[in-house]
Parts: structure tokens; sequence; C-alpha cells
């Protein structure tokens, strides 16, 4: 009797749960004030994202499901400088790149649509430098954030998605005292593929 209710458990669990590989393109620049006059403007900034997901279906129209993407961020920052008198513009692009973890609430409509949003941690793995300085000693070693976003999801386990997320803490480090007059906070939208690899069927379901 015990293993004929552990069996059952079991496939319960497997039609419930979805596991799929995503990937797309960013755009992305900061948002918040700064009190320093060289580095007031943002512009956008293009990358792009790669990871794998879960879908944990509690019934036939909500699922939490967590992520694991690398992404790309940052902004293309116009800053001022003065020579004879006169300032001088000048675009730098400042790449930033994380390891992120977003939790997203899914709700299903009829037709394959989806609406999400949820939380995401990212930790901080960018390289390089800007401005003669290490990105990784002026940025924060991780950061929260927010997301929203629209899907829709093929008969077939094909779909595609685009998401808006916007940070919650600031980019840059206040301790370093080059920046300590910004505040950056991370702001994007993703537009994503996405292939459901196990148990697609599921997105048929009403």
């Amino acid at each position: 009797m015990t293993l004929v209710v552990l069996a059952a458990g079991g496939r319960v669990c497997a039609q419930s749960f979805q596991l799929g590989i995503k990937g797309g393109g960013n755009l992305t620049t900061f948002t918040g004030n700064s009190s320093n006059p060289a580095y007031n403007e943002y512009s956008m900034e293009a990358g792009w994202n790669l990871g794998v997901f879960t879908n944990f279906w509690l019934g036939n129209h909500f699922a939490i499901a967590p992520e694991v993407l690398y992404t790309t961020a940052g902004a293309q920052i116009k800053t001022t400088t003065s020579d004879n008198n006169q300032n001088v513009y000048i675009n730098n692009q400042l790449h930033l790149a994380y390891v992120s973890v977003p939790v997203m609430a899914k709700f299903r409509f009829t037709g394959g649509f989806y609406l999400e949003t949820g939380p995401e941690i990212n930790f901080n793995v960018s390289g390089g430098n800007y401005q003669n300085e290490t990105v990784r000693n002026f940025t924060n070693s991780s950061e929260f954030a927010w997301g929203a976003g629209l899907d829709y999801q093929s008969p077939i386990g094909l779909g595609i998605g685009a998401r808006y997320n916007v940070g919650l803490t600031r980019v840059d480090n206040i301790n370093n005292a080059n920046f300590q007059d910004v505040s950056w906070y991370n702001s994007g939208f993703q537009l994503n593929l996405f292939w459901t690899i196990f148990n697609n069927k599921k997105a048929e379901e009403r």
C-alpha cells in the first residue's frame, strides 16, 4: 500500500514539474539620482542572457518558477569633463555581468499566455575595468530586483517572453571614494525564447 501511495505521489509531482532552457537579448540602463555632475546621464546598452528555468504547478493556472541565468547589464554613461573652460561630453560603457536567480509567480490564462512577477537576486560576476578601475571594486557583490512580464508558450513547449526588471538595491558600492556621489540602480528589458524540454504537455491543460 505504501509503495502504491509513493508511486502515485511521484507521478503527480512529475506531472506538475517542468524543466526548460531560455535565452535572449537585454536592453539595460541605470536609474537613480546622482549628485556628481560627471555621471548624471544614462542610455540603453544591449546585452544577452542564457539559462534554465523550472515550473512547479499548483493546479492548472498557477506556478512557482525559479530560474538560474547568466545575464549582462550596465549602461552607456555620459560623463562630463572640462577642457579649456569648455565642457566635453564622453559616452563610456559600463559592462556588468550577473548570475541571476529570479523566482517568478506565473498565472496562466487560456490560449497559452502567462503573466509573471517576482523577486530576483543577482550575484555580481563582472570582469574588466571602467575608467582605469576594476569594476568589482566599485560595485556591490549582489543586488536585489523585481521583475514582471508576459509569456506565450505553444503546445509543443516552445515560447517567447518579455520581462521588465527594476533594481531595488544599488549597483554602486558607496564605500568607494571615486564613485560615492552616484546612486545607480539596474533597470532593463528582456526578450527571450524558451523551450520546455521536460513535461511540456502541461502547457496544453486548461
